[in-house]
């Protein structure tokens, strides 16, 4: 490359972690709305008040990253407007076994057939046509099923299994329970007594060294040597 060439690739900013942390929805009681979403056995986060009539309530689903808030004063969005409100499961059977027998009503499971989707729902995310039952070969992404708060605010229960390449964060770590943690650690302790080995030294840096450790094995990335 001669000295006035210039790379065409030139390198962009660094991305910024924006993680999507809450959804408001607009109902029309308060304490309806908190009693419903306590049923549902969702993790109530606060419930405050301020001056000038303005109350904010938020509630987590289990496992999710993001939150929900409603309340008095919050939005000026019409109770019940929002729809297309997806919750992603594991089970979508189990799920909406889960939600009847709290008393929640519940479509029955659906899916699409030849890129249509059929039944009397409303619309949705990707249309009004829906096809009754799971999708017949159970893949990720195509089997629905879908429930209202008080207000009608939308919701849709969406099984997936498998997600589609790219689609998961290569830097979170995440264990299923404490003894998954607990050998997780043990490996990233043998690992890391080969590492001072190598070194011919204490590694005072070892907590970095454990949590490179750990993300890198889980995410399937090359471990630290």
């Amino acid at each position: 490359m001669s000295a006035n060439a210039v790379s065409s690739k030139v390198p962009g900013p660094a991305p910024i972690d924006m993680k999507f942390e809450i959804v408001v929805i607009p109902v029309s009681n308060a304490d309806r709305a908190k009693e419903f979403y306590s049923k549902l056995g969702w993790r109530l986060d606060a419930d405050y008040a301020h001056e000038n009539d303005f109350r904010v309530i938020q509630f987590t689903p289990p496992g999710s990253g993001c939150s929900v808030i409603f309340g008095k004063n919050v939005t000026g969005a019409t109770p019940g407007s929002s729809q297309g409100l997806y919750l992603i499961v594991s089970d979508i059977a189990a799920a909406r076994a889960r939600l009847l027998e709290l008393g929640v009503e519940v479509s029955d499971v659906f899916h699409g057939a030849s890129g249509s989707f059929v039944g009397p729902d409303e619309p949705y995310l990707f249309g009004s046509v829906r096809v009754p039952g799971p999708d017949p070969a159970h893949n990720s992404y195509r089997s629905f099923a879908s429930f209202k708060d008080p207000d009608g605010n939308g919701w849709v229960f969406q099984e997936i299994t498998t997600r589609l390449p790219g689609r998961i964060d290569s830097t979170a770590t995440t264990f299923a329970s404490s003894s998954d943690l607990a050998s997780a650690l043990r490996r990233a302790s043998a690992a890391h007594g080969e590492h001072e080995k190598r070194i011919g030294a204490a590694d005072p840096n070892w907590p970095d060294w454990y949590a490179d450790y750990m993300a890198r094995e889980q995410s399937g990335a090359e471990l630290p040597k």
